[in-house]
């Protein structure tokens, strides 16, 4: 039997994911997550028209054309994985920091 907690599959940083994916996965939730948070903040452009929206649809396109170029350049499968991952993750922080920005200068109005 194997002691070593480094080869324990249920351990999040063993998943196939983060270890073994090609990084298709990634750049498809990673579009899919882009697309559905650039047009949430494009309607929510038009009733806050702070610039807070427009920042953040920028923030989210330039994410995804850094995991599509975190794709493409980095050769160690897990440094991109993780790499891809951490790029996910802000364009679901940003459209999250963005809506709560402009939900909380509705209500202050």
């Amino acid at each position: 039997m194997n002691d070593d907690p480094r080869d324990d599959p249920t351990k999040v940083t063993n998943q196939p994911a983060l270890t073994t994916s090609s990084g298709r996965s990634w750049l498809v939730l990673g579009g899919l997550m882009g697309a559905i948070a650039v047009v949430m903040l494009w309607f929510l452009q038009q009733v806050n028209s702070t610039g807070v929206a427009m920042i953040g649809i920028v923030a989210i396109v330039l994410l995804f054309v850094a995991m599509v170029e975190v794709r493409l350049l980095v050769s160690r499968l897990r440094p991109r994985l993780v790499l891809m991952a951490v790029c996910f993750w802000l364009i679901a922080g940003v459209a999250l920091a963005c809506v709560l920005v402009i939900a909380s200068s509705q209500v202050v109005a």
